[in-house]
């Protein structure tokens, strides 16, 4: 059964680490991914696949979140330049989906490789 509260104490970790980690963009990221994670598998405990399955739910949280963050951005950068801009952000739609999928999956895989280790140090 899924432990919401290590899910969501892990998803708020990597919404926090990641905000924090926007001064060294990429590896901010991955920090963030990875402390989720590990915190999420730490909390839930009982077992290895315990961990990856709350690390990985985690992680995707915060993936997901980071995505519509990057999308609403543009959308209000597009906003500001009037029309041109928005035509210009709605054809950078495709690529913002894009790019949140791929932030959303590489989270997830490395937050779920740390919640193995978190639910393994703490078993």
């Amino acid at each position: 059964m899924t432990d919401w509260r290590a899910v969501f104490v892990g998803f708020l970790v990597v919404t926090v680490v990641g905000i924090v980690g926007l001064v060294v963009p990429g590896i901010g990221q991955i920090v963030a991914g990875l402390a989720g994670g590990f915190v999420a598998g730490y909390m839930a405990g009982g077992g290895l696949g315990r961990g990856f399955w709350h690390g990985l739910l985690a992680g995707s949280l915060g993936g997901i979140i980071g995505g519509l963050l990057i999308g609403v951005a543009v959308g209000l950068a597009g906003l500001a330049l009037g029309p041109v801009g928005g035509a210009i952000s709605g054809a950078a739609g495709v690529g913002i989906f894009a790019l949140a999928v791929a932030v959303s999956l590489v989270m997830a895989i490395e937050s779920a490789i740390a919640g193995i280790v978190g639910a393994a140090v703490s078993d």
